[in-house]
């Protein structure tokens, strides 16, 4: 059965951070602005997720829940079905999401001064995860040779000194849209395992890989691998499921698994969102279908996007995404500064878009724009940004 990703759903005044804070943030009112920053969907997630929370409506009874085996499993099929990682239930340590999964792990294998590292520009939660914990953060910044990003060794292993414990990775990138080769995290790997670096692999975005690439779960990288790297997932980006607050820290090795459960407990984590379990089991269990047709039509989104960078958006361009449904978009060929580029973004196309220097070092010249949306709304909004912007034509 084709899933209906042309629906345009009006989510104004249904407590939706990424319509309803738009205008607070962005100046942008809901009411004739086209919201494209934070990254969830505009789609419904498969009806299997849907069915499985109003069966629980149903019964009425929402206590204190309990036997998460059914989801560990489904996570454990998943990663073999879909990614060739073999993993134990046992392994999984469920979190209110990812990114408090890495505030956890901060404190638990990091001390006030400890250095940890980033790739920036990068998803900017990462920072506050770093500073907030009262840790040192270093910017390994990514550097574009082709028009896509690379990751610079030399840069990162002259900031590994005596105090650097960390690197956070984000595997596929945010908001590069890069998928890492296999032989650039095998790098990353023996230079961060040799002077004893844990690694942190944020790859929320995994399942949302197109057609040409492939994406290589890090810890799967050997016996050294399993041993030293921590993986994030969780069903939120895949299958639109944000607001239910539950992501998965896969933890191959005992002790640093064991370390993590006791930082988790302390904080009172001591079981993950009911609701949030039914519907990550219901989409990693019937919502492949779902999430292949999804793919088809998000590529289309981003080729459109690329289509229209190549021809109306003069001195826009967007980074080639081999990942994500979020557009790197790059204005320094515009001949305008930036502050004139999100002044017209935001007051005369009344768009709302990420700015790029929240992402740190590397973003000044961009905006994100969250392309995972019914194509009648991208191309309004690409049209808007086209009628703002210098020089641009048929």
């Amino acid at each position: 059965m084709g899933h209906d990703f042309d629906e345009v759903i009006d989510r104004r005044g249904t407590h939706c951070e990424k319509w309803d804070n738009m205008e607070e943030r962005y100046g942008v009112s809901p009411d004739g602005g086209i919201s494209m920053w934070v990254a969830d969907m505009e789609f419904r997630p498969p009806p299997e997720v849907n069915e499985a929370l109003c069966r629980s409506a149903d019964h009425g009874i929402h206590g204190y829940s309990g036997d998460f085996s059914d989801y560990h499993e489904s996570i454990v099929r998943w990663m073999g079905r879909r990614h060739g990682w073999e993993i134990e239930p046992d392994w999984i340590v469920s979190t209110p999401g990812i990114v408090s999964a890495v505030n956890l792990l901060i404190q638990a294998f990091c001390r006030p001064g400890d250095q940890v590292l980033v790739q920036s520009p990068v998803y900017y939660p990462f920072f506050g995860a770093v500073t907030g914990n009262r840790c040192c953060l270093s910017h390994n910044r990514l550097v574009s040779k082709n028009g896509r990003y690379q990751m610079d060794f030399e840069d990162l292993e002259r900031r590994i000194d005596s105090r650097t414990r960390m690197l956070i990775l984000c595997s596929p990138h945010n908001p590069g849209g890069r998928v890492w080769t296999r032989s650039e995290l095998e790098r990353l790997a023996e230079l961060c395992f040799s002077r004893d670096v844990l690694i942190v692999s944020d790859e929320i975005h995994h399942d949302l890989v197109y057609e040409g690439s492939d994406h290589t779960v890090l810890a799967s990288l050997g016996s050294d691998a399993a041993r030293r790297v921590i993986t994030c997932t969780s069903a939120s980006k895949t299958f639109n499921l944000a607001g239910t607050m539950t992501g998965n820290v896969i933890i191959g090795d005992e002790d640093v698994r064991m370390k993590f459960r006791e930082q988790v407990m302390r904080c009172g984590f001591h079981h993950p969102n009911s609701f949030g379990v039914m519907a990550a089991t219901a989409a990693y269990t019937h919502g492949e279908p779902w999430l292949e047709e999804l793919l088809v039509y998000l590529g289309k989104n981003r080729d459109r996007i690329g289509e229209v960078c190549g021809r109306s958006l003069t001195g826009v361009t967007s980074m080639p995404l081999q990942s994500t449904y979020l557009a790197w978009l790059d204005f320094s060929g515009t001949g305008l500064p930036m502050e004139e580029v999100i002044r017209r973004v935001q007051e005369e196309a009344r768009l709302a878009l990420n700015h790029g220097t929240t992402f740190g070092p590397g973003g000044e010249s961009f905006l994100r724009l969250n392309f995972a949306c019914p194509r009648l709304m991208l191309d309004e909004a690409l049209d808007r940004l086209a009628s703002v912007l210098p020089h641009t034509g048929s």
